[in-house]
């Protein structure tokens, strides 16, 4: 089942951070899967992004409990193997039958100083192994306020999908996330959210034209909540939401699912 208005799937995906043990996060998922109906998942993707540590308990917990959604990984390196203390391969998401994986989420630019050509190297590299990347893209208070938002998610889409091809394009979700609204209590009206969707999705056009533009799932992340979904997903630009604090809480995740109610 699509949206009827724009024919893209809606994607709901719980980035859970540094946060919850593998214990938790196996309560989390069993706790999710008794609170939702299959009505509740059957328009709509869920994703749940757990820390490396838990990918393994929530991968079997989902399968052998026949849950109806889909594991993501938080992040990975650009290279299959090699020297690189503490990180994860893409080789070793897919083995585990991780099916997502967020890329260029804000902390990691902002924090760990990853770079659009980092961003562009991981994205290639979760396609290889028949992953799909979330591709998150944003802009600070100060650009906003300075209306650079505009030219700061035009760039970022540009050098996220450069040398990308056209159909791994098409099936990858983009994440707009305002770093302004991440963890603040503060988020963009659905309107302003919508508006600059809009923006992505020009320039996702312009780097691989109209047809492939319309087919890509563009999520809005910043504060998003059971109280304010409704509002957001009613926006027809708006394909699905990337939640963060929400999604610690099964009840607050499950009616953020369950938005259509």
């Amino acid at each position: 089942m699509t949206d009827t208005t724009s024919g893209r799937t809606p994607i709901i995906a719980a980035n859970w951070k540094m946060n919850h043990d593998h214990f938790v996060a196996i309560q989390f998922t069993q706790k999710l899967s008794y609170l939702l109906d299959k009505k509740d998942t059957d328009g709509v993707e869920v994703v749940l992004c757990p820390p490396f540590t838990d990918l393994r308990s929530v991968q079997t917990t989902i399968d052998s409990d026949r849950i109806p959604v889909s594991l993501g990984a938080q992040h990975c390196h650009f290279e299959e193997q090699g020297a690189f203390t503490g990180e994860i391969s893409p080789a070793m998401l897919a083995k585990l039958t991780v099916k997502y994986v967020i890329v260029g989420h804000s902390e990691r630019r902002e924090i760990f100083g990853e770079t659009n050509e980092m961003v562009n190297a991981k994205l290639k590299a979760i396609w290889k192994f028949n992953m799909t990347p979330i591709l998150c893209v944003g802009e600070t208070l100060e650009e906003r306020e300075s209306g650079e938002t505009d030219a700061k998610v035009q760039a970022q889409i540009a050098a996220g999908f450069d040398g990308v091809a056209k159909e791994q394009i098409a099936r990858t979700v983009v994440a707009y996330e305002p770093i302004w609204a991440i963890g603040t209590g503060r988020n963009a009206t659905p309107e302003d959210a919508e508006a600059t969707i809009g923006v992505v999705r020009d320039a996702i056009a312009s780097v691989a034209g109209a047809e492939v533009s319309e087919q890509v799932r563009i999520q809005y992340g910043g504060s998003v909540k059971p109280g304010n979904i409704a509002a957001l997903m009613e926006r027809p630009g708006i394909d699905g939401a990337l939640v963060g604090g929400a999604s610690l809480d099964p009840d607050d995740f499950a009616r953020i699912i369950r938005y259509r109610s």
